[in-house]
């Protein structure tokens, strides 16, 4: 479960071919469905099945720690607090600790801000090799006219932005226009040229398991290199069974393609416990490889301070304050 300095410096497409897209197939699309008693009961089992003790979970935990995009997206936010960030980016957890758990070095996995912050994060994080990501296309509603979409992802590059999250219209989910949102993203994959591309479907709006699976694989189809559940600002956020519909899409994608596309829970995952659980069900249902950064990210916050706790508790053997784990 050690991470190297090779596996975290590198772009994640540079790791992988990247997922081109193929045409729209309507027959596939269509044909997905999802049994919803049959996947809440095995999202059920896996909090209480899989446990991890010790210098495992330590490693499995220091391993979240590198899927981490550490994130902050607040209408207060300023470029002191994006830099304070970038700095808990690059040093995640005490030097002391790391040190003690032969981890010397760890950095999280990426920094997601609004595009106004792009450039601040770029120069604090400069010679880290941790990329800034952008949140994009009129984040978090996505309801704002198309070709200002377009362009935002285009200044959000310019800015220096290597990754973007952009998030799709849930219309085109709701109406069953499957042509409609299979263009968008196309269009924004284009907008977006090198950097990589998260599609964030929102599932909290997406009304049924069924809807979720299926624009799981458009976004796919179209290109995404990453599907994500939400923007954190929804309602219902990242669940254990949207999960297990959006990863094995992402399965059956990679099954007909040969192209693996990385997956992205984020909001509301806030405690190492919760951590520890998605990455169990990630090697479960999608093996190893996606347990790397370049597959596999959290789109969090907080969940790195109690990470960090957990930690200085396997070293110490007691119990920090959260208090003292503040993140920003």
């Amino acid at each position: 479960m050690q991470t190297t300095q090779t596996e975290r410096v590198h772009l994640p497409q540079t790791l992988e071919p990247r997922n081109p897209g193929i045409a729209l197939d309507l027959d596939w699309v269509m044909r997905a469905t999802a049994n919803r008693s049959a996947i809440e009961r095995r999202a059920a089992t896996l909090p209480g099945r899989r446990s991890v003790k010790k210098a495992y979970q330590a490693a499995w935990l220091c391993r979240a720690i590198t899927c981490i995009d550490l994130t902050t997206l607040a209408g207060d936010d300023t470029v002191g607090r994006v830099n304070r960030l970038c700095a808990k980016a690059r040093q995640p957890v005490r030097a002391d600790l790391l040190e003690a758990l032969g981890m010397s070095g760890l950095t999280v996995g990426a920094v997601c801000v609004y595009h106004d912050m792009v450039e601040p994060a770029v120069a604090a994080l400069a010679g880290s090799g941790i990329p800034v990501a952008a949140v994009s296309t009129g984040f978090p509603a996505g309801l704002s006219p198309f070709h200002l979409r377009v362009a935002e992802i285009e200044e959000s590059v310019k800015a220096g932005a290597t990754e973007i999250d952009i998030v799709i219209s849930r219309r085109h989910v709701l109406t069953g226009n499957w042509h409609a949102l299979y263009e968008e993203m196309k269009a924004f994959r284009a907008a977006c040229g090198d950097a990589h591309v998260k599609a964030i479907l929102a599932t909290g709006e997406l009304g049924t398991l069924q809807n979720v699976a299926r624009a799981s694989l458009v976004c796919m189809m179209a290109g995404a290199d990453f599907i994500k559940t939400s923007t954190g600002k929804e309602s219902v956020n990242a669940t254990l069974p949207v999960s297990l519909v959006m990863i094995r899409a992402i399965r059956d994608y990679h099954k007909a393609t040969g192209y693996r596309v990385g997956y992205k829970p984020a909001g509301g995952i806030s405690k190492a416990k919760d951590a520890l659980v998605y990455l169990s069900l990630i090697k479960e249902e999608l093996g190893d490889r996606w347990l790397q950064n370049d597959l596999f990210r959290f789109g969090a916050s907080s969940l790195l301070g109690d990470i960090e706790r957990q930690l200085e508790h396997h070293v110490t053997g007691a119990y920090s304050a959260s208090w003292r784990h503040a993140i920003g």
